[in-house]
């Protein structure tokens, strides 16, 4: 616009400037030299849009090649620790508890003497001494191969069994549940039954 139109026309002082205008000023009015230089900045805006367009482009298609490699090694460790290949740690439940099995620990997490229990179904109230809960842990030094360190709980007291929340586990831990003493002479009289009919039988047949 001319300078002479500018100061004329209010409508033209009135025109708000936003983020990204050029202004191009010059001593006389030539269209021709005004058009060159904003269709050279056009073309300059052009350029760095495309770059700005090409990069972009550039870092979705790393991020796609990343985001595929995380997502093939994930489904190989999945797969590994799904075979049982992949290093862990365990601890070993036996006695009277619901089955004989080894808790594996968590990644990146401590485990407690409750978690390895309730995770194998608990105690079985009907063969299973809650007062004699034992936690054995071997000694980590091998020129003590063979030393023992052994933890009770007696869990027929409500408050005792919250240190069963506390207790820490670590690899290769031996939780051991005792039996009830009627569960015991429950076994010992389921064994002696079979030979006491077996006796019987023999001595009718002979007589």
């Amino acid at each position: 616009m001319p300078l002479r139109d500018l100061y004329s026309n209010n409508g033209l002082r009135r025109i708000q400037l936003v983020d990204g205008d050029s202004v191009f000023v010059d001593t006389a009015y030539e269209l021709d030299l005004a058009q060159a230089y904003f269709e050279q900045q056009i073309r300059i805006s052009e350029f760095r849009q495309a770059s700005r367009v090409a990069a972009l482009n550039e870092l979705n298609s790393e991020m796609s090649i990343r985001r595929n490699a995380l997502g093939e090694a994930r489904d190989n460790y999945m797969t590994r620790l799904e075979l049982d290949s992949v290093d862990r740690d365990y601890v070993y439940l036996t006695g009277e508890v619901d089955s004989q099995a080894r808790y594996p620990l968590p990644f990146g997490k401590t485990a407690s003497l409750a978690d390895a229990l309730y995770s194998n179904g608990g105690v079985p109230t009907e063969s299973g001494n809650v007062r004699e809960i034992y936690v054995l842990r071997g000694s980590p030094d091998p020129r003590e191969f063979g030393a023992v360190t052994a933890w009770q709980l007696d869990g027929r007291d409500a408050t005792n069994f919250m240190l069963a929340t506390r207790f820490e586990l670590r690899p290769n831990d031996v939780i051991f549940v005792a039996e009830q003493p009627v569960t015991r002479w429950g076994r010992v009289i389921s064994q002696i039954t079979p030979s006491l009919v077996t006796t019987a039988a023999r001595a009718a047949s002979t007589n």
